[in-house]
């Protein structure tokens, strides 16, 4: 369903905002600017990414902050080309990656959800039919007429999942989105999640939250330094993952795990 191969992503940090003709003329015989130039500065967000996402699989991705996940994310969707590798994707794409990115502030709710639909694809129509459907899930039918930019941050994540999930995709790019608003919302969002899972739905999800990854994944790919560190059974990652975080090394913290899972194995066996 998705192939990642070999994947690399690098940003130049050396790109400087404010550029103008002005600005350039004086960098020109600023002998400092020049030599600054030549010396440029390579971030490499992603090194040498590879592994496989089957149809109907969840996969998980952990990792420390900046460690590449929501780059990972960007590139698969189709938003950032990669510097070097490969990504095939087998299916139809709906990325949830920054909520709301694609809202008007001037606009109100109501109108949002036309524009927000238009851009990711749907029908006037289609958006008529689902017009309810939607209000109902975001909770918002009060505030439909309130231009988006008095919405909280939760309450604009609220519109902009209830939008993104009225159809079930066949590739769902999911980066933090069970964390936006509140409790309840939060728990009506992760049963969303679920009824898409249970309809087959492939998923690339990023998550800090531990037991979130847990319930919900397969598998998880652990990112460090835009590195895999490894890759395989959900609790083992994880819970090496965890101990990494307390201090010990990842070497050390998968050592560990994957031979108390060899135990509890034979534990059962027996």
């Amino acid at each position: 369903m998705i192939d990642i191969s070999h994947v690399s992503m690098k940003f130049n940090l050396g790109i400087e905002k404010g550029f103008s003709i002005k600005q350039a003329f004086v960098n020109f015989f600023d002998p400092k600017y020049r030599k600054k130039r030549k010396k440029k500065e390579f971030f490499w967000a992603l090194s040498d990414v590879s592994f496989h996402v089957n149809k109907g699989e969840v996969v998980g991705l952990i990792g420390s902050n900046g460690a590449g996940k929501s780059t990972l994310l960007k590139v698969v969707s189709g938003v950032l080309k990669p510097t070097k590798g490969k990504v095939t994707v087998n299916g139809v794409i709906s990325p949830m990656i920054e909520l709301g990115a694609g809202f008007d502030e001037d606009l109100t709710a109501r109108e949002n959800i036309y524009l927000n639909g238009a851009i990711l694809g749907y029908s006037k129509k289609f958006i008529d039919e689902k017009f309810e459907e939607i209000v109902d899930f975001s909770e918002l039918r009060d505030f439909l007429d309130v231009p988006v930019k008095n919405f909280s941050s939760g309450m604009t994540a609220k519109l902009a999942f209830s939008i993104a999930t009225i159809v079930n995709p066949e590739i769902l790019i999911v980066d933090e989105i069970l964390s936006v608003g509140d409790i309840k919302f939060q728990e009506k969002s992760k049963n969303k999640m679920l009824e898409m899972i249970k309809g087959g739905t492939t998923v690339l999800y990023v998550s800090h939250s531990l037991s979130s990854i847990k319930e919900l994944c397969d598998k998880v790919v652990w990112i460090e330094h835009g590195k895999i560190v490894d890759m395989g059974e959900t609790d083992v990652i994880c819970d090496a993952y965890y101990e990494a975080q307390m201090g010990m090394t990842p070497e050390e913290a998968l050592a560990k795990k994957k031979k108390e899972k060899v135990k509890k194995d034979k534990q059962k066996k027996n």
